[in-house]
């Protein structure tokens, strides 16, 4: 089980045909995000030529003047992200179907700025964190550290430096969880 944006989404562990079930998994994405509106030229599914390899999965796609994207890293497997892209863009445009959320509450969850894969990296060297760190306890833990180092009540406190510690924590917390 997986905990992701508030949704618990039974993992699987594919097992052999990681290509062709990372392609189902594409295709599934842009079959649901139509039934919300989407055009399916407006959306973006990188595939790796290897899909058993680590890597980030990720699905971005333009809807009414919004980019919106959503990518995870967590699972072992790229094809094995995919699939958790794909349920919580199922999951989401499932609610927004049954009218359990707006359109407008649905393009807040994935809405995201152009630059955003600038700002996350800006994030990861805030914290020092190498371009690929993806441990959420990790970077709380840096989090933390900073923190207290940095909070205006503390004697080496700076308030603009902690703004950008937090900036930089909720990006990457949005990314992440």
């Amino acid at each position: 089980m997986v905990k992701v944006k508030g949704h618990e989404i039974n993992a699987i562990i594919t097992n052999a045909a990681f290509n062709r079930k990372a392609l189902q998994f594409k295709n599934n994405i842009i079959t649901i995000l139509k039934h919300v509106g989407v055009n399916e030229y407006d959306v973006e599914i990188p595939l790796e030529s290897v899909a058993i390899k680590k890597a980030k999965a990720s699905a971005t796609w333009y809807f009414q003047g919004h980019h919106m994207h959503y990518s995870y890293n967590l699972q072992k497997k790229f094809v094995d992200n995919l699939y958790i892209v794909y349920k919580v863009i199922e999951i989401e445009t499932k609610m927004v179907l049954s009218g359990e959320k707006t359109i407008d509450e649905f393009i807040l969850e994935f809405k995201e700025d152009s630059d955003i894969a600038d700002k996350r990296k800006e994030a990861r060297e805030f914290f020092g964190l190498g371009h690929d760190v993806d441990d959420m306890e990790a970077i709380n833990k840096k989090y933390k550290d900073m923190a207290r180092e940095l909070h205006p009540d503390m004697p080496t406190g700076d308030t603009e430096k902690f703004k950008q510690l937090n900036n930089a924590h909720k990006i990457l917390k949005r990314e992440l969880s």
